[in-house]
């Protein structure tokens, strides 16, 4: 297996893992906010609005693992179970997107990512 292959399988297990971690500490939060905090991380993406180069980096800011980590850690020694829950959240987000394919971003474009180039590639005229 190559190594983006593993990057993918890794995600998918720290997704599964984080997710697991959220759902056994969450504080009884109503479903409908699940999704939300789930995809807050992409919010990141208006980035893009300033620029591809600006947006990769405020982009690989929001996901990277360290940040729900972090949260995490600080709920846990706060003894916070929504913070601890909401870093699992987090890393769920990163994970997934890994597991899919979607990797930090090049400066070159929001398609061309460390783990290749996502999405389909422009028709090539003859």
């Amino acid at each position: 297996m190559n190594t983006v292959a593993w990057q993918r399988v890794e995600g998918a297990a720290l997704a599964i893992t984080a997710l697991a971690l959220a759902g056994a500490v969450s504080p009884g939060w109503p479903l409908w906010l699940w999704p939300v905090l789930l995809l807050a991380p992409d919010l990141a993406m208006l980035g893009y609005l300033a620029g591809p180069r600006i947006g990769a980096a405020l982009y690989n800011l929001a996901h990277l693992y360290a940040w729900g980590l972090f949260l995490a850690l600080i709920g846990l020694l706060a003894g916070m179970p929504a913070l601890i829950a909401a870093g699992a959240v987090w890393i769920t987000h990163v994970g997934a997107d890994r597991a899919l394919g979607y990797g930090l971003k090049e400066s070159s474009g929001f398609h061309d990512t460390h783990l290749g180039r996502i999405g389909r590639d422009p028709p090539r005229t003859p």
